[in-house]
């Protein structure tokens, strides 16, 4: 009977042990919920006058869900290209940069519920003589959108289902938007939620004449295997969304609320 008492208390002293393990195996680092970002898609996140100071809805958010886990936030600037390789590299705990959610992410990644959903996007400067009421009328022209995107996966289905224009592939969505005011492209593909944010800036130069029907929806990405952290993000969601924070977190980026009727 004793043996069986104190291996009992063994197991549950074990038990307890792991659960603490695990919670700490959490995060990588004690009490920081670290989020990769690409600090160079407003009004997603961007950066303020200063050139320091990270802004827009998924910063927002970051620092929304850290608190609803009882930790602080750390905001990782990385470049687009390289931001899921950071995560599989541990460089930071999840990717909270208008991650859209694609079978073959959900197979190499643990994605969250979404929190936004978002559409396809024609943009042509104001004043353009370039006449455009569909995808299909980007024949012939020098199209602009951000590479390894949604809007690159659109276009890149339109090449082959025979549409014939010149790709410019940039790796900054602000640079299409530049090069379209400046005349290097004729019209750039984006986001909807992109595209609604530059076109509503005091004094843009820009024009929505095409926008599509929301097709995909944005989530969080964490690295594969770590359900713990996906849970407890979730949860956060869910918690943001009933009382009202992520309504308010979108009134005060996108002007309007996008997210109450996604989940």
């Amino acid at each position: 009977m004793k043996k069986l008492l104190f291996a009992v208390f063994a197991l549950a002293l074990c038990l307890v042990s792991c659960s603490k393990q695990t919670s700490k195996e959490m995060l990588l680092k004690k009490g920081e919920l670290s989020i990769g970002v690409n600090i160079a898609y407003p009004p997603f996140e961007y950066y303020d006058a200063d050139g320091k100071t990270a802004l827009g809805f998924d910063i927002d958010l970051g620092k929304a869900i850290a608190k609803k886990l009882g930790v602080n936030a750390q905001i990782i600037d990385v470049a687009w290209e390289g931001i899921f390789a950071g995560l599989d590299t541990n460089k930071y705990d999840c990717v909270i940069s208008g991650i859209t959610i694609t079978p073959e992410r959900q197979a190499a990644y643990e994605l969250s519920n979404p929190y936004v959903g978002n559409g396809q996007a024609i943009i042509l400067k104001k004043g353009s003589s370039v006449k455009i009421k569909s995808p299909e009328d980007l024949k012939g022209l020098t199209v602009g959108y951000l590479t390894e995107s949604t809007s690159d996966i659109f276009m890149t289905k339109k090449a082959e289902a025979g549409l014939k224009f010149k790709a410019a592939e940039y790796d900054d969505a602000m640079n299409s938007f530049a090069d379209l005011k400046n005349g290097r492209c004729d019209a750039v593909v984006s986001d909807s939620l992109v595209a609604v944010d530059y076109v509503s800036k005091k004094d843009a130069p820009f024009e929505i004449v095409w926008q599509g029907k929301p097709e995909e929806y944005i989530g969080i990405a964490i690295k594969k295997g770590n359900t713990q952290l996906l849970e407890a993000v979730n949860k956060a969601l869910e918690d943001l969304l009933a009382d009202g924070t992520l309504k308010e977190l979108s009134i005060r980026n996108f002007g309007s609320d996008i997210v109450s009727t996604v989940n």
